[in-house]
């Protein structure tokens, strides 16, 4: 890992998103990897992609409010949340 450099793209770590923290990952041209200057992750892209889709599943509802639980095995009713209303 002679440099640091940016990848074609800009992948947010996972490990560090998951804890709330947003840090850009570097590539490694060499190994062909991305990796975290923060908490040491390193990944393929392929494995950095479907980490992040995890993470977007996880929080899926960050930006909903639920309006009713509904009885067992029903659905959540969920309606967009808007920023500064109550």
């Amino acid at each position: 890992m002679a440099q640091a450099s940016k990848g074609k793209l800009n992948f947010r770590c996972p490990s560090c998103f998951m804890r709330d923290i947003d840090m850009d990952m570097f590539y490694d041209e060499e190994k062909k990897e991305y990796y975290c200057l923060r908490c040491s992750y390193h990944a393929s892209e392929e494995e950095v992609l479907a980490h992040n889709e995890m993470a977007k599943y996880r929080y899926r509802f960050m930006k909903k409010r639920v309006t009713s639980f509904g009885e067992d095995n029903e659905p959540l009713t969920v309606v967009d949340h808007k920023a500064g209303e109550q």
